[in-house]
């Protein structure tokens, strides 16, 4: 990859990163001969700081010295974006550090005397904007190594806020979140109580479901609360990467098993569904390890894209397979309603599980594109609207799939007049039911 080519790549990064939770943050950079290496994305206020400390830092050059004004740290904003990379792609050899359009900080030249190379300053952001934190080294074939410290914050009063501003009400919007599930839990509990005799090992699992969707967002509530208050997680973030990991597993195995109808409507799986289950489980431990290392570290380690893009593939392939089983289940209830006369119940199934196969798919659509348009279209100060838009259409996804698959004795998906058999047949010989 070209130099010109790698920082067209870092800088379309700027467009696909969400704001992140500035957490401080300690980082070691070694033998590292990037063009441009991206270490945050922040939303500031008039009230934004940002401290920057370098240590340790050497450069090794196989030529010359390199010129130590040639590499230095920056912000830039979404706007002046376009106006730097009209510079570079007009001029291969243009420095980023020149450009007229980024808000400089430092450069190399700024050190203090060897050994300690080192600098340290905080700069108030006057300008209230969304801001990418870069490091550029504009000095050819030079390899960089520094242990690099970054503190990223907005007051609020007199304290500090480490959460971008349009991120800052997320530890309120998860903890009420996680109270609606916790009762939404407590509710799941008493119709299973009241309706005993027609609970499966399904709804076992939705309820584990629910508690583990609550936990989780208890853990992301208290993991942003510590985040925005002082700058670190306080562990709750391994409690949040725990829960969601189990969350996750659960959520794709659900769907999975409601698709075939295990439980509920037979007490086994069949081979192909067992090898869906055996595809889709594995892959969502890649999807969770891929998560925590995206969550954990950011885009300055050099395989940060090559992970994004290993959780959007699996991410996909999981989506999709997930669908299978429901398009088999509605399938085979077809031909079954064929040959054993009960054409009624047949149709009630079949409504059941094509409506399920509509809600899975909504659900799909909407928590990985309508969300991601939210994200991208958002203004940085209502970047939390995005956030709130997932989690209502979760809740709602939850709501619906509970409800269609509650346990009650007289289901109305189950309970047909045997009078509505002849005109059920006649909508079953039309091709209404095929996806």
């Amino acid at each position: 990859m070209t130099k010109l080519s790698f920082i067209f790549l870092v800088f379309s990064l700027i467009v696909i990163l969400p704001p992140m939770a500035a957490e401080i943050k300690t980082l070691k950079i070694s033998s590292d001969t990037r063009p441009m290496i991206l270490f945050e994305r922040f939303g500031f206020t008039h009230t934004g700081q940002a401290n920057i400390s370098v240590s340790s830092v050497s450069v090794d050059s196989p030529g010359a010295s390199a010129d130590p004004s040639h590499l230095g740290f920056f912000l830039l904003t979404e706007e002046s974006l376009i106006q730097v990379l009209i510079e570079l792609q007009q001029t291969s050899s243009f420095c980023v550090l020149e450009s007229k359009y980024i808000t400089h900080l430092f450069t190399f030249r700024d050190l203090s005397p060897t050994p300690h190379s080192s600098f340290e300053r905080s700069y108030p952001i006057t300008s209230p904007n969304e801001y990418s934190l870069f490091f550029a080294n504009c000095a050819p074939d030079s390899t960089v190594s520094m242990e690099v410290r970054t503190e990223l914050y907005n007051f609020d009063g007199h304290v500090k806020d480490y959460l971008s501003a349009g991120l800052t009400q997320l530890p309120s919007l998860y903890f009420c979140f996680s109270v609606v599930y916790f009762a939404f839990f407590g509710f799941w509990i008493f119709v299973s109580s009241k309706n005993r005799k027609v609970v499966h090992r399904i709804h076992a699992l939705m309820g584990l479901l629910v508690i583990m969707k609550a936990l989780n967002l208890l853990a992301a509530a208290e993991d942003k609360h510590y985040v925005k208050a002082t700058g670190t997680p306080h562990g709750w973030d391994v409690l949040f990467y725990i829960f969601q990991f189990i969350r996750v597993v659960l959520l794709f195995t659900v769907i999975i098993l409601i698709g075939t109808g295990w439980s509920f409507l037979k007490p086994f799986l069949q081979d192909r569904e067992k090898k869906v289950l055996m595809i889709v489980i594995p892959l969502q431990v890649l999807a969770n390890v891929a998560s925590v290392v995206i969550g954990e570290t950011g885009p300055f380690i050099k395989d940060w894209v090559t992970w994004n893009q290993v959780f959007l593939l699996v991410d996909i392939i999981c989506c999709c397979g997930i669908i299978f089983p429901i398009v088999w289940s509605i399938r085979s209830l077809r031909e079954t309603s064929k040959t054993d006369g009960k054409a009624a119940r047949n149709l009630a199934k079949l409504t059941l599980f094509r409506q399920f196969y509509i809600v899975v798919i909504g659900y799909l659509y909407f928590t990985r594109i309508v969300v991601f348009a939210l994200r991208t279209i958002a203004a940085y100060k209502y970047q939390w609207v995005a956030n709130a838009a997932e989690e209502i259409g979760s809740l709602a996804f939850y709501a619906v799939i509970f409800y269609m698959f509650r346990p009650a004795e007289k289901n109305e998906y189950f309970v047909l007049d045997d009078e509505d058999e002849e005109a059920v047949e006649l909508a079953l010989r039309d091709e209404e039911f095929e996806l």
